[in-house]
């Protein structure tokens, strides 16, 4: 399917120099672009129509909006990199389209074909690409999709309305990556086998939030969740994947399955591997990390996901007892992987899985 985007541009843009004001210190999610990109959805309509890209505005919604009260909401999180030649890079658009589709139908959502999605992701950067910071900087875009319908019912929407906004953020780490401490969850969980863990759902996040208040009441910056069956199984953290090294040279990450696929999490397996390095797929207790910390086994553990490519893990925090790994220090593997990853993002090395989209 393809979509013709009716360009729209913003009667009264911001200013260069108000512009060049707010890219100073963007922070993270605080500060947003001229326009956005909307298509709407209609079984009476036939579909997917009416995709344009226009100033960036509120949207109305009764309040009967099915999304309000039933929760049917996706999102995708994904960044455009201004390149040193001053063009504008994307990093594996195509996997968050996958991703938004599969969300989409497991939330019994209208599944948005994929080229639609890249477009409406291009179509924004475009006409927003002034936005994109320079340096370690990059722009945040933030596709997503709601029901709309009006009713009191449960059933799914027959209408939705997709749209993609965009956030410049500056490096989400001032003075580079300094390592995280963690609050093990053992009084909530984030999903269970057949839930929507895998999912990229709103419902998701809100569910973590209450643990993530814990961890920050124990002076913790983020928590991690144990599976919601035995409580035993490291699952991910609350908006992350979750990574371990050993002495061997190994990594290990938990299985999918109630987690989300993460695009970085699978791209650091790919470069991994790249470099001969073994990568397990498996379940991982809490008990094993203490032990495996304490002996030296393990030496290193991180977190990765778009908003911060990787944090170290430096302690973990809870009811039990804390730990330490590798004396709380960031590791030469997180680092690397880190630095492979963000050259390729930006496009200052070579890309050997194709996965650079250049818009400009």
């Amino acid at each position: 399917m393809s979509l013709k985007f009716d360009i729209q541009p913003a009667a009264n843009p911001t200013s260069e120099k108000e512009r060049a004001a707010k890219l100073v210190d963007p922070g993270f999610g605080r500060i947003f672009t001229d326009h956005m990109a909307v298509v709407r959805y209609s079984q009476s309509k036939g579909g997917w129509h009416d995709a344009r890209v226009e100033a960036r505005a509120s949207f109305q919604l009764d309040p009967a909006g099915a999304v309000l009260h039933y929760a049917q909401e996706i999102f995708e999180g994904l960044k455009a990199y201004r390149r040193d030649d001053g063009g504008i890079n994307l990093f594996r658009p195509d996997a968050n389209a996958r991703r938004f589709k599969v969300s989409a139908d497991r939330m019994a959502m209208a599944k948005l074909p994929e080229d639609v999605f890249i477009d409406a992701v291009e179509q924004l950067v475009k006409i927003d690409r002034a936005w994109v910071p320079g340096g370690e900087g990059s722009l945040y875009l933030r596709p997503f999709m709601l029901a709309s319908e009006v009713f009191l019912g449960v059933k799914p929407s027959a209408e939705y309305i997709f749209a993609v906004i965009a956030s410049p953020v500056g490096s989400y780490f001032k003075g580079g990556p300094a390592p995280v401490s963690i609050w093990v969850s053992e009084n909530y969980t984030r999903a269970a086998v057949g839930g929507t863990g895998a999912v990229k759902c709103g419902g998701n996040y809100a569910a973590s939030l209450r643990a993530q208040a814990e961890a920050i009441d124990h002076g913790c910056d983020q928590v991690v969740f144990l599976d919601a069956v035995e409580r035993r199984y490291i699952e991910e953290l609350g908006g992350m994947n979750v990574f371990f090294v050993f002495d061997d040279g190994s990594l290990s990450t938990p299985p999918l399955g109630t987690i989300l696929p993460g695009i970085t999490r699978d791209s650091i397996i790919a470069l991994a591997k790249d470099a001969g390095t073994k990568v397990r797929e498996e379940p991982y207790t809490i008990d094993q990390w203490r032990a495996d910390a304490a002996s030296g086994r393990l030496k290193e553990a991180f977190a990765c996901g778009t908003a911060a490519v990787i944090s170290p893990i430096g302690k973990v925090c809870s009811a039990s007892g804390d730990f330490t790994i590798s004396g709380g220090a960031a590791g030469p593997v997180a680092m690397g992987l880190r630095k492979k990853l963000v050259d390729i993002q930006y496009g200052r090395t070579n890309d050997p899985h194709d996965w650079i989209r250049k818009v400009i």
